[in-house]
């Protein structure tokens, strides 16, 4: 088994996930015409692995770019990112990209649970005071105020507004101050009727207020998303939001249709410009339309999914061009090597991965094989 680079004599590396194929940490393969190649991080050139390698390697990428969690797709090339650093790059007609609930479920449900059990401490700890109060000779109606203040009970739900919970960079360089009470209150910008247009975010900030487009409001959004989402979501909340993002045709689908149906056209809270010109620190928390805290559970948790996924796409798709490019020049290579010298046995054992492929990828195809097939 080869472990150098064919063109620039560097070592390949090595993985612990492939048994059949531990050379590489990028693994490319094509199930439909039987290559496997090894890509040199160092020259970036494919190595094509001689072909008594590739029958189990090709069946076991198969199926860990399948279950992997973290994959993107064009139309010929699919990159998989799996356990242990390994890349995987898969040739031929992309798997539809999915969501699983799964995926957010444990990450809202353990954001759920800690803060439900914080508001649980907070409201038990004002129960002792009362408890504490009476004993001391107190009367329980001194206590009333709490009860009938609904900032009081705000901040125990949603914790302080005035607490700093993020730094934004924006254009420029700029950077944001952002406190509570600002993430809560920023909001989506609601585009033209029908045009395709990147995101536009208006983020309140301690010094007043900032509309950010494309990237940067993608940033800006992930950064105070978790703070609105304070509480998560159930399971059953975490599965709508799911519903909501494939309903829409993906990430950046249901991003657009969010902005246009609930976001806001007015680049400034109508409502509190007087006194933001006066005092921009102090900010009005309310259900004025587009803020994020005016979206619904659903919502907000379809909106932090998506921006997640379009980021790691936008990171993952970077490297595509360049490997759909030496992709081509390696079939190529690939394809005069494997005609040079074929033994019919190897011809027969192409045909069956080909059926494979059209017949669509199965999580068994490893116990399948023939025992008579020829096999490293």
């Amino acid at each position: 088994m080869f472990t150098t680079c064919y063109f620039c004599s560097a070592s390949l590396g090595r993985n612990e996930t492939l048994e059949a194929m531990p050379v590489g940490r990028r693994v490319a393969f094509n199930q439909a015409t039987g290559r496997l190649w090894v890509v040199c991080r160092a020259c970036e050139r494919w190595n094509l692995s001689p072909l008594e390698e590739r029958w189990e390697a090709i069946e076991a990428c198969e199926r860990l770019y399948r279950d992997t969690r973290k994959r993107v797709a064009t139309d010929n090339v699919g990159l998989a990112r799996v356990a242990e650093g390994l890349d995987l790059v898969r040739i031929g007609q992309p798997l539809r990209p999915e969501f699983a609930a799964w995926r957010y479920g444990d990450q809202f449900g353990r954001r759920r649970r800690r803060q439900l059990a914080l508001t649980g401490s907070a409201v038990g700890a004002v129960g002792l005071v009362i408890v504490g109060g009476a004993w001391a000779g107190a009367s329980i109606a001194s206590f009333a105020g709490i009860y009938s203040n609904a900032g009081v009970w705000d901040r125990i739900i949603h914790g302080s507004p005035d607490q700093r919970v993020a730094s934004v960079v924006g254009p420029g360089g700029r950077v944001f101050d952002v406190r509570r009470r600002h993430a809560r209150m920023s909001a989506l910008m609601r585009p033209d009727a029908g045009e395709d247009t990147p995101l536009s975010l208006r983020l309140e900030h301690r010094d007043g207020t900032e509309v950010l487009t494309g990237e940067f409001a993608a940033r800006a959004a992930q950064r105070v998303l978790p703070v609105v989402n304070r509480f998560g979501g159930s399971r059953r909340a975490v599965g709508d939001a799911v519903q909501l993002v494939e309903s829409a045709g993906g990430p950046d689908r249901v991003l657009q249709r969010l902005a246009l149906t609930r976001g806001t056209r007015s680049p400034l809270l109508a409502m509190d410009r007087d006194r933001r010109e006066k005092s921009p620190d102090k900010l009005e928390i309310t259900k004025a339309p587009g803020t994020l805290h005016s979206l619904d559970t659903v919502e907000r948790l379809a909106l932090e999914m998506a921006l997640h996924e379009e980021s790691e796409r936008r990171a993952m798709q970077g490297e595509l061009g360049a490997l759909a490019a030496a992709w081509e020049e390696a079939e190529a290579i690939a394809k005069i090597a494997d005609e040079m010298l074929q033994p019919d046995a190897i011809g027969e054992r192409l045909a069956a991965l080909r059926g494979q492929a059209a017949a669509g990828p199965s999580r068994e195809a490893s116990t399948d094989r023939d025992p008579e097939a020829p096999r490293a």
